[in-house]
């Protein structure tokens, strides 16, 4: 007995070593390539090592948590629990994702938006679609267009798979009201929302996936495709049209299974098929490509990455009135380092496009600033670089007078700092000085 005793607990021991054995091999060697989990995941920085770090004890606990979110099998296991969780509990670990009924997946935002949680007043709702107004009308005198669309939302599009709720639902919607008011306001809009609800059991083909929180990649053809004939119809011109060919039905991919893809389980998730075309630009020389500038959120990256830009001149797409995305540059630039004015006036066509979950913030901060343009009041960019611009003069000013350069200088050394530093403190105190008096 007391044989079997020792050989069992020199097995226990053994099995221990191994297990730690494997995952440092693997740590060191990772001869296996497991999938890397998807979503928006914490990544810690890369541990620095020096005698202040390590005497300040914040390398230790930088060297932990990147071990914690880096050791080679984390993902396996990760993976594993996630599906325990979500097999046997019904519980998600993704930031946001809810399970619907026949395991339908949402994010918490659009059915907050469908149950009419988030609606912003009729107030609001008023204020906005004035503001639009007045900043189409201020495009049409330039020639130009304001496109406001509605993007389609899942929980609109499949209320019947939202998990049942006790909370109190309100009947008045964001969607509700400003489809309405942008359409009296006589706006130039596209309403997909609706179009996706009217031909929900027409289409062909699914325009909204189970387990993706957009619209479908077909679903993103069709509405890259009205949006480019809503350009024809306001302009007057033939633009190069999306040719799509050879549709293949598959499991879905990408954009149509980017929920499932960040609950990051063992398994695939089954589901129906889906539709992917083929998609290309018609190349004729008698075709015209308007000027097009893009603010949306994340509903616009399928077509945009399916190539829609290829059917304009100068394209941007401001992602959230943030980054700045084009398919002819690889850059990536910010909103806020542009002019504005320069912007309005490279571009002719201006789509904003938010979906239910996103519209009490639609244009973010875009109106705004299009509405200071046309009431010639300088955005915040422009007044910032109308400062850098009289500082610099007034630096230059400044060194061209000897005497206030020796004050500089003097100034300089009795507070340690260089003369550069000294003289673009005195140029910021003497503009402060000149905006309050």
């Amino acid at each position: 007995m007391k044989d079997r005793s020792n050989i069992f607990k020199k097995s226990i021991l053994g099995m221990i070593f191994a297990f730690l054995f494997i995952h440092m091999v693997f740590n060191e060697f990772n001869f296996v390539r497991l999938p890397p989990l998807k979503g928006d995941l914490y990544k810690p920085t890369v541990p620095v090592f020096n005698s202040a770090t390590w005497f300040s004890g914040t390398y230790q606990k930088s060297q932990e948590d990147f071990s914690t979110i880096f050791f080679g099998l984390r993902s396996l296991y990760v993976r594993l629990n996630n599906q325990i969780d979500f097999s046997v509990f019904k519980k998600v670990n993704a930031k946001d994702v809810v399970v619907g009924k026949d395991n339908y997946l949402y994010e918490s935002k659009y059915i907050n938006s469908y149950h009419g949680k988030d609606f912003m007043g009729l107030d609001s709702v008023k204020h906005l679609v004035d503001q639009m107004k007045f900043v189409s009308d201020g495009f049409s005198k330039l020639g130009k267009q304001l496109i406001i669309v509605f993007a389609a939302g899942k929980a609109s599009y499949y209320p019947e798979f939202i998990p049942p709720t006790n909370s109190k639902i309100n009947d008045s919607t964001n969607y509700k009201f400003l489809s309405a008011a942008t359409k009296q306001a006589n706006l130039n809009v596209i309403d997909f929302n609706k179009w996706f609800i009217d031909n929900k059991y027409k289409s062909k083909y699914p325009l909204f996936p189970q387990y993706g929180i957009h619209w479908s990649i077909y679903g993103a053809c069709i509405a890259a495709d009205s949006i480019i004939k809503k350009i024809e119809d306001l302009r007057h011109i033939d633009m190069p049209n999306l040719i799509y060919k050879d549709i293949e039905l598959k499991k879905p991919i990408y954009l149509d299974y980017d929920a499932a893809d960040a609950l990051n389980l063992m398994n695939r998730m089954r589901s129906f098929k889906m539709a992917y075309p083929k998609i290309s630009t018609e190349n004729r020389l008698n075709k015209k490509k308007p000027r097009v500038l893009v603010i949306s959120d994340s509903f616009y990256w399928g077509m945009f990455n399916f190539g829609i830009s290829h059917s304009f001149r100068n394209d941007h797409f401001w992602y959230y009135n943030k980054e700045v995305f084009s398919k002819s540059s690889l850059n990536t630039f910010w909103v806020k380092d542009l002019n504005f004015d320069e912007e309005i006036n490279k571009h002719d066509v201006f789509i904003i496009m938010a979906t239910e979950a996103t519209l009490p913030q639609i244009g973010w901060g875009f109106l705004d600033n299009s509405e200071s343009f046309f009431k010639g009041v300088k955005t915040p960019v422009e007044k910032k670089l109308d400062f850098m611009q009289r500082l610099k003069d007034l630096k230059i000013a400044i060194k061209g007078d000897k005497n206030w350069m020796l004050d500089i200088e003097k100034k300089a050394k009795t507070r340690g700092v260089s003369n550069d530093s000294m003289l673009t403190l005195d140029a910021l105190w003497t503009l402060e000085q000149k905006k309050n008096n």
